[in-house]
């Protein structure tokens, strides 16, 4: 709780945006295939801002922390770090969708705050929202060709390309239920190609988007599924 307490006070709107900013731009450089070294991205903000470097270093972490809920890929060697609260993982999915120029649904605090009540001991039954009112979002949406997903479909012959097994039901429709996945994200820059697309089964692609092992299954599609490129 010290912990928690100590990276969320005294952080202003300015050394939040410096940190999204330089986590966004190693993010780039790594995907481009640049070398980047971390160390001086926290010693350029630790001189500007007047906090160590351990701290911003801790600060990324939580930045892909709030990149893990939003189910989106996060930086090598920055594991995420769930140590921040609601309101500060709200403000870092804000300007992470600000420098990307979209607009989305904000998850993040919404899950610290579900994930926070879920460790409380609690017997108290939640009487929760017989109506809950609508909230009309205007979310950023992009345009894509049924053509991908279908080819990448019929190529998977109702076998998930993660697991290897098959779909675990079928459509109203009658066909293996399987899930195009963008292993390089469309939000990320990635392409709607077929080099850029596996079909997966409702686990497996729920796991590349929020589990722990999201970096490591990415790789093995790269290792094991010939037509994806990283280009």
């Amino acid at each position: 709780m010290k912990l928690l307490t100590a990276l969320s006070e005294g952080w202003s709107n300015e050394e939040l945006k410096a940190s999204v900013e330089a986590y966004v731009e190693m993010q780039r450089n790594e995907r481009a295939g640049h070398l980047i070294i971390k160390q001086h991205y926290y010693s350029k903000l630790a001189k500007t801002f007047g906090r160590s470097e351990k701290a911003f270093e801790q600060r990324m972490q939580n930045i892909s922390y709030v990149l893990s809920l939003m189910g989106r890929s996060w930086l090598t060697g920055l594991k995420p770090a769930k140590n921040v609260d609601a309101d500060i993982a709200d403000q870092i999915e804000k300007l992470l969708t600000q420098l990307e120029g979209r607009k989305v649904a904000r998850i993040a605090a919404f899950e610290i705050t579900v994930r926070e009540k879920a460790r409380q001991k609690n017997d108290h039954k939640p009487s929760g929202n017989q109506n809950p009112k609508p909230r009309r979002v205007l979310v950023t949406q992009f345009q894509r060709d049924a053509a991908v997903k279908a080819w990448v479909l019929q190529q998977a012959e109702g076998i998930c390309e993660c697991c290897e097994k098959p779909a675990p039901f079928r459509g109203t429709d009658g066909l293996p239920y399987l899930e195009l996945h963008y292993v390089r994200q469309l939000a990320e820059g990635g392409a709607d190609t077929v080099s850029n697309a596996v079909a997966l089964c409702p686990n497996c692609h729920r796991e590349i988007h929020y589990g722990a092992n999201a970096q490591a299954l990415a790789a093995w599609l790269y290792d094991n599924v010939p037509r994806l490129s990283l280009d």
